[in-house]
């Protein structure tokens, strides 16, 4: 009796590994609404690729890469969690606060907002000259990350 039940769990335990394996999609329409309405306002590319990355069978993030070569990467609801542009482009300023701007513009003048992430107390961004900075959820600098 214990062989079979340790069976059963070794069993579930590789069918759940297996059904864990990220999926691709070419189109926006297996991302959810809020993230649709994301790209659709900010952004001119098309979406390129999904990866849709899963976690014991359930979906945990969605990487989106659109046709300009920029990457956004939602969470389950279509929460936007970071955007990366290449060096030609920048980030659309809807995704960080008024002061970041207003910071980049006095203090890194001729530079671009290329990386935003967003994280519980703030953001972090990245310039395109490689300078990555933290700024706390109001927009307020706080200090150069490494």
């Amino acid at each position: 009796m214990k062989k079979l039940i340790l069976c059963l769990l070794l069993l579930g335990g590789a069918y759940a590994v297996v059904s864990a394996k990220d999926t691709y999609a070419h189109d926006a329409s297996v991302l959810p609404e809020a993230a649709r309405n994301v790209i659709g306002k900010n952004f001119k590319s098309k979406v390129s690729v999904v990866k849709i990355d899963k976690d014991f069978g359930r979906v945990s993030e969605y990487d989106v890469t659109l046709s300009d070569g920029t990457e956004i990467t939602f969470d389950r609801q279509g929460n936007w969690k970071d955007v990366e542009t290449n060096v030609n482009s920048s980030v659309p300023s809807a995704f960080y606060p008024p002061a970041v701007a207003s910071y980049v513009k006095k203090n890194h003048s001729g530079t671009r907002v290329v990386g935003v992430e967003k994280e519980r107390r703030g953001y972090d961004v990245t310039l395109s000259n490689g300078i990555e900075l933290k700024f706390d959820s109001q927009g307020n600098f706080l200090r150069y990350d490494d």
